[in-house]
């Protein structure tokens, strides 16, 4: 009986993994295993770099928020405190949007949140 190797589905395999890798320098787009290992790294980085992305965001919008509530007289902390009291229920990567395009906006926000301390 003559030796099955299953050739197709693991030339297809092969082929899949390196078009994964076709971006990659040197060996690492052309030779199966550094391919492997290459593509296995760049999969879990990227899972990684998806949550730190979210973090970064927040991170600036609080920022911006902050910011623009030293201008207003009132810091970030006692801001949102004084939201939160007063039911205003605005996300933060609102808060920045308003911050950066309607100042005005943003200081009828801040009064209310002032509102809210009282």
């Amino acid at each position: 009986m003559p030796r099955a190797t299953n050739a197709a589905a693991s030339r297809k395999r092969r082929k899949r993994r390196l078009k994964q890798a076709s971006g990659f320098r040197g060996a690492r787009s052309k030779l199966f295993r550094q391919a492997t290992e290459a593509v296995d790294r760049a999969m879990r980085l990227s899972t990684i770099h998806r949550r730190q992305k979210k973090r970064n965001y927040r991170a600036l919008w609080i920022t911006r928020i902050s910011a623009a509530c030293k201008a207003n007289g009132i810091s970030y902390s006692r801001m949102i405190e004084g939201l939160s009291k007063a039911k205003v229920a605005l996300n933060r990567k609102m808060l920045s949007e308003i911050a950066i395009h309607d100042p005005e906006g943003f200081t009828a926000i801040v009064a209310q949140a002032k509102a809210g301390l009282d």
